[in-house]
């Protein structure tokens, strides 16, 4: 039987390894699916149709998929909700600044935006003041409940505009906090279980398991995007194309000064990076990370490029898949990879 850690058997030839973002638990396998199903989607659309199939029907002579699976490690028996979740003070106060930088990221888009000054635009940039003052610090100390709170407040305020309002994945401002504090809790780096392990520990060694041994493509989306990045400076084996989705890591105040290692680059085994974000994407700030990241020994930094999605929620791993301007580098980059590549 498969672990639900990480999906697919571990063979010679074309891999890739997916590693998911923020979020509650979800059947591994099932994502694993989803996530090829769009793949294949844009594979198709980018001409790759053959290998599009291939990855669709899962047979002898399809890419390995691998789904490095981790959400059930920020889950605790005692919450009641993914907002209920206690925070331990460190991973508060990262929750403080990560509300804040996307705050102030929004008010600067709406500031910027080429849309008609009317009466919506000027009401989106009221309620975008008032959630500013909601998550601006209160110039004290402030304990893990009142910055809970605070962020509770900040999410109700933003909850009140497109894309927060009326998307499925955050119903409730309490949700939405819940999945925004698996960002400082992983950056927090507490945690700790019996064996002395922090949180963002094991998680990197679920993903450690996915890659295994041998070459393999790596997809990351959102938070993933960080696991991923920080787990592959420690991956011997060669990394023929990284491709980030929807990335925080270029978050000045919160993500970028607490990676690891210090001063963020390119991983030595990565052999090229892809990042790509969408202009709509609320969790991508700062997105052109070749500007804030070094280059490994190689040369290689991350190249940004941006890609336009439809619907309210432009936050998820399946729509960017779909975009033959991610799938088709994936697909070229697997007919590269190992004596079974696809031709």
């Amino acid at each position: 039987m498969a672990d639900r850690r990480t999906t697919g058997e571990v063979r010679m030839g074309p891999r890739v390894v997916f590693v998911h973002g923020i979020g509650g638990p979800r059947e591994p396998d099932r994502e694993r699916a989803l996530w090829s199903e769009a793949l294949a989607t844009g594979m198709r659309a980018a001409g790759h149709s053959s290998l599009a199939e291939r990855l669709s029907s899962g047979g002898p002579d399809a890419p390995v998929c691998s789904f490095a699976y981790y959400a059930d490690l920020f889950s605790r028996p005692q919450a009641q909700g993914a907002g209920d979740v206690p925070l331990e003070e460190d991973a508060a106060e990262i929750l403080g600044g990560l509300l804040v930088e996307m705050v102030a990221a929004l008010t600067a888009e709406h500031a910027g935006s080429d849309g008609p000054r009317d009466g919506r635009w000027v009401t989106r940039g009221r309620v975008l003041a008032h959630a500013r003052v909601q998550a601006a610090p209160a110039g004290q100390a402030q304990g893990t409940l009142s910055v809970v709170r605070r962020a509770l407040n900040v999410a109700t305020t933003l909850m009140a505009l497109k894309p927060w309002g009326g998307v499925a994945r955050w119903a409730t401002p309490r949700l939405m906090v819940g999945d925004l504090a698996q960002v400082a809790r992983y950056l927090a780096r507490g945690e700790r279980d019996q064996d002395g392990l922090s949180l963002d520990q094991r998680v990197r060694q679920r993903v450690r398991d996915a890659l295994g041994d041998g070459p393999a493509v790596v997809v990351a989306h959102s938070l993933g995007t960080v696991v991923a990045l920080e787990t592959l400076h420690h991956h011997g084996a060669r990394t023929p194309l990284l491709v980030t989705l929807g990335s925080p890591l270029a978050m000045r105040t919160v993500v970028w000064p607490r990676l690891v290692p210090q001063p963020p680059s390119a991983p030595e085994r990565v052999a090229r990076w892809l990042n790509f974000w969408d202009r709509d994407d609320i969790i991508a700030v700062r997105p052109r990370l070749e500007h804030d990241m070094r280059a490994n020994a190689a040369g290689v930094l991350p190249e940004s490029a941006r890609i336009d999605s439809d619907g309210v929620w432009v936050h998820s791993a399946g729509k960017y898949l779909a975009q033959p301007a991610v799938a088709g580098p994936v697909a070229e980059a697997l007919s590269r990879t190992g004596p079974g590549a696809v031709r």
